[in-house]
């Protein structure tokens, strides 16, 4: 068998950004339809210091081990200790950084800051390698027209105050997939990627003028009328990081995109065809307060006010698993949306042909949806339910009793830490902390797996999904 690609190094990231909730899909319907929904949204807004300090986010980051979320009461927000934005694992960012990582992602002038906007976000991005040079954050588009905004051809972005910061104009007139919202949106995920493969060269020291190929794996859909989701955004974060020898595509399989893409490196490394492949995505504005209505109605704080980042970079040789490429689990057709039929061909089909049993997986990394969010909406506590389904695959196998599946699902499997960025919480977000696992001898095998649902798209009722072992 020819030698297996390793995961070298991943980071994750968070770019804290309240003011950017009322632009999130439900938000934006509820406030239109809704008299008095702006005020109550903004009056459930965290601060910096608070959503820094919030238990997930350290994880998230690798301050804390999942783990040890087991042991922390619930409620887990309103920690008032002062916790550090930089982690093993990653990095959380204000969203004054984040004006600045939208403004220096924008190559049309589409985006314009105000002088104070501008101002806080060249501090915040000061020292920042591999960015583009900090002088463009004073230009771009200029203050929108009444007119303008009378045709809804410009859309203001605000701080967690309120305030105006910033605005984006239309990329083309006419062209729905270029309104000011849709730019927004895209640039979003564009910043927030490209944070991730900054954060990620800075603490590897990796020369991305090395790196040959990048494949993006976001939510977002580039585009515009004529090829709607046809775009490149993989080159496009390159270009803003300064890899100028690299090129690239996009993998688009909904939430279960970053596990397709990370076996599309693998086996470009794996032929020969690249050294190495660096996967990257960024946030999904549109699901930023996305079950915002049951943190309200429980009186937490909007939780879901933080996008996700995630860059991870797979090599031919280096110290970091290997990507058992030999046993993918993949969800067929015939498999139609069962759950049960979905869970057999992403876990115990794989482990069976490499011969390995249930318990010989140390870590199996699901949906890791953090609970605190996806609970009050309805949506229940989808890692836990993932985990136990894997149990009962086990028992149904006769490789635990029935006795076991409960202590099972807590040794192999952990709670959910990540905000509902649906393709960031999908397994892809536990392999920074898988790597150090590997590094300090506490794992041999990992098993990722991730889910997508097709049917969101209307042209299909299949759901979808993918899983890849890492092996020591």
């Amino acid at each position: 068998m020819a030698s297996l690609p390793r995961i070298t190094a991943a980071v994750n990231v968070l770019a804290h950004t309240p003011g950017l909730v009322p632009r999130g899909s439900k938000p934006t319907r509820e406030i239109a339809a809704r008299p008095g929904e702006a005020e109550a949204i903004a009056r459930s807004l965290r601060g910096f210091a608070e959503a820094v300090a919030y238990p997930p986010h350290q994880v998230f980051i690798g301050n804390l081990r999942p783990e040890a979320l087991d042991e922390l009461p619930r409620p887990w927000y309103g920690v008032a200790e002062a916790m550090p934005t930089r982690g093993q694992c990653g990095e959380i960012v204000p969203e004054e950084t984040f004006w600045g990582l939208l403004r220096l992602a924008d190559e049309f002038d589409l985006v314009g800051l105000s002088p104070e906007a501008a101002g806080s976000a060249s501090q915040a991005l000061k020292g920042r390698v591999g960015l583009p040079p900090l002088d463009k954050l004073r230009g771009g588009a200029p203050y929108p027209t009444d007119q303008e905004l009378d045709r809804r051809q410009a859309v203001f972005f605000h701080d967690r105050q309120g305030r105006p910061v910033g605005w984006v104009k239309e990329g083309y007139a006419q062209d729905e997939s270029l309104t000011p919202a849709v730019v927004l949106e895209n640039l979003a995920t564009k910043a927030s990627a490209a944070l991730a493969v900054q954060v990620l060269a800075e603490q590897t020291g990796l020369d991305l003028g090395s790196v040959p190929f990048m494949i993006s794996c976001s939510e977002e859909a580039v585009g515009d009328r004529y090829q709607r989701g046809g775009g490149n955004m993989a080159k496009a974060i390159a270009e803003m990081v300064g890899a100028s020898n690299a090129s690239g595509f996009d993998v688009k399989n909904f939430c279960a995109a970053p596990l397709p893409a990370l076996v599309t490196a693998g086996a470009y490394v794996q032929a020969g065809i690249f050294p190495r492949v660096l996967v990257v995505a960024g946030g999904s504005l549109p699901k930023l307060g996305m079950k915002y209505q049951g943190h309200l109605k429980v009186g937490s704080p909007i939780l879901e006010d933080i996008l996700g980042g995630i860059a991870v970079l797979v090599e031919k040789e280096g110290n970091g698993p290997a990507l058992r490429l030999d046993a993918l689990g993949r969800v067929k057709v015939a498999h139609k949306a069962a759950n049960e039929m979905i869970m057999r061909a992403l876990v115990a089909e794989p482990l069976a042909q490499l011969g390995l049993r249930f318990r010989d997986v140390d870590k199996y990394a699901a949906e890791l949806h953090n609970p605190e969010i996806t609970e009050p909406q309805g949506s229940g506590n989808v890692p836990l339910r993932n985990y136990r389904m894997i149990g009962v695959l086990a028992l149904r196998d006769k490789q635990i009793a029935a006795n076991e599946v409960e202590p099972f699902v807590k040794a192999h499997g952990m709670p959910g830490f990540a905000p509902t960025q649906g393709h960031i919480a999908s397994a892809i977000c536990y392999v920074p902390e898988a790597l150090r696992r590997f590094r300090e001898g506490q794992a041999k095998r990992v098993l990722l797996l991730a889910k997508g649902s097709l049917f969101l798209g209307k042209m299909s009722q299949l759901s979808d999904g993918m899983s890849v072992l890492l092996e020591a």
